[in-house]
């Protein structure tokens, strides 16, 4: 059957699901729904190794989630680096946030009940930073090695619609020049963050307020090795992860018309050298000041696209390409494999005997948008709530941020529960909410108290604007969430 299927997909170019892009998301779906036996074409516009400054750090639900797809090799022979959890610094002080022991994410519950049960600590779970390209190219083996999948290179152009029922039958596309088309009873796109299929199905579109500029920090001794940076100061985010043996990532965010970015103040490399050179640990700046001259400079738009439910016919809209946060926490990558392990569940056979039962198939994507939820919506509202705090810009922001740091201080659950949430491995959105307004309390007692005890009586007045601003910032992304 699988001779019979490579013949179809290659002679008459038929499958049961068409992929476009092969990428994170792409290579993972491809390889889950062939393993349930399902005829696989993947469309890439190029398979020569990618080159990106982001998707370079994969939390530990992202690696657990890699592991049920079978693809855990993958992180494996790409000279991929551990990460036990972050270095917040905030204004030269530091707190070490550890990923935490003995907390899973809810389909592991039982068994660390059990495990607790027995007296037992199971092992502190583990991310992973490596180098984009290169992991890609290990995904890309693992599809291209795979019996119920064929690749092709060549670049989608159209969808192929039914001239009655309007239901997407496949990808129009260029191959060495040539038009071509390919056909399945499903077609997902995955085309990532620039997607050129989204606007024919969506009217909003991703909404940019900053970008991260990316340098490349060679042999650099950083604070807190196997650990994430994260750099707050009077300025937006700065973060520094090492991604080899001897490279480490920075990415600095850069809002829009920020005045010390500006042509007069010498523009990026301006901006660079004098704001954030400065704000860096001291063994940093060095190497960091080499890449500046060194490095070509390259920047990624920090998009916001909140999710939307698949419901065109014939198609399914997944990734980048149907979601997107800030990637201050890292997190678009393990919502990729997550959302590749439901999908693989939902449209699984014993479920979905054929993907022509398109009925069927659209019901089970109104599952999966729900489905989702657990993860995503905690990654997506985290992601853009810390954004909000650590780039903050008013005075009611500057509090939650410095509420936010004197929280983890606190230690215990306090840092255990924000950071299992960021890690992925806490799937359970009142978590967050509980978090985020526990911060945002303990950031309006913080602002009462520091103040002189004539200044309390006018300060406690004005710490209700603080839990306002709180409001402002986490609820629009709760509603976004909400909506279908």
């Amino acid at each position: 059957m699988d001779e019979k299927n490579a013949q179809r997909r290659l002679q008459h170019h038929e499958a049961d699901v068409v992929v476009v892009g092969a990428g994170i998301l792409g290579c993972a779906v491809a390889v889950a729904l062939g393993n349930q036996g399902r005829s696989v074409i993947v469309l890439e516009r190029s398979l020569r190794e990618p080159d990106r400054i982001v998707g370079e750090l994969l939390q530990p639900g992202g690696v657990q989630a890699l592991e049920k797809l079978g693809l855990r090799d993958c992180l494996e022979e790409i000279d991929a680096v551990k990460v036990f959890g972050y270095d917040v610094i905030y204004y030269g002080s530091e707190v070490q946030i550890a990923y935490p022991e003995n907390v899973h994410g809810e389909e592991e519950g039982a068994v660390g009940k059990a495990d607790e049960m027995r007296g037992v600590k199971r092992k502190r779970p583990e991310g992973r930073s490596f180098h984009h390209g290169r992991f890609v190219q290990r995904l890309r083996e693992k599809v291209l090695a795979h019996p119920n999948v064929t690749v092709v290179e060549g670049t989608a152009t159209g969808l192929v619609r039914s001239g009655y029922t309007d239901q997407i039958l496949g990808v129009e596309a260029t191959v060495q020049g040539q038009p071509d088309a390919y056909f399945g009873s499903l077609t997902i796109v995955a085309d990532g963050y620039a997607s050129k299929f989204r606007k024919e199905f969506r009217s909003d579109a991703p909404v940019a307020r900053s970008k991260f500029w990316g340098l490349e920090l060679i042999d650099v001794p950083l604070p807190m090795p196997n650990h994430g940076h994260v750099i707050l100061g009077d300025h937006a985010p700065i973060l520094l992860y090492q991604i080899g043996t001897h490279e480490t990532r920075a990415l600095v965010d850069i809002p829009e018309n920020l005045p010390t970015a500006s042509i007069k103040a010498g523009g990026v490399k301006g901006h660079l050298k004098n704001v954030v050179v400065p704000a860096l640990p001291e063994q940093v700046r060095p190497s960091f000041e080499a890449a500046i001259e060194r490095d070509r400079l390259r920047s990624m738009p920090n998009s916001f696209l909140p999710p939307t439910t698949n419901r065109k016919p014939g198609l399914i809209m997944l990734g980048d390409a149907m979601n997107m946060r800030h990637p201050l926490t890292g997190g678009g990558m393990t919502v990729a494999f997550n959302d590749a392990v439901l999908l693989s569940e939902v449209l699984h056979p014993s479920i979905v005997p054929s993907l022509e039962d398109t009925k069927l198939v659209l019901q089970q994507m109104q599952s999966l948008h729900w489905k989702r939820k657990g993860l995503s919506s905690v990654i997506n509202i985290l992601a853009m709530a810390l954004y909000s705090l650590f780039a903050a810009d008013d005075a009611q922001l500057k509090a939650l941020q410095q509420g936010c740091f004197e929280y983890f201080k606190l230690g215990g659950n306090c840092i255990d529960g924000p950071v299992g949430l960021l890690a992925g491995i806490i799937r359970q959105p009142f978590v967050l909410f509980y978090h985020f307004f526990a911060v945002a309390l303990y950031a309006m007692w913080i602002y009462i108290t520091e103040a002189g005890a004539l200044l309390v009586p006018l300060r406690a007045v004005l710490s209700v604007g603080v839990f306002y601003k709180a409001c402002v910032v986490i609820f629009p992304y709760i509603f976004s969430e909400l909506r279908t």
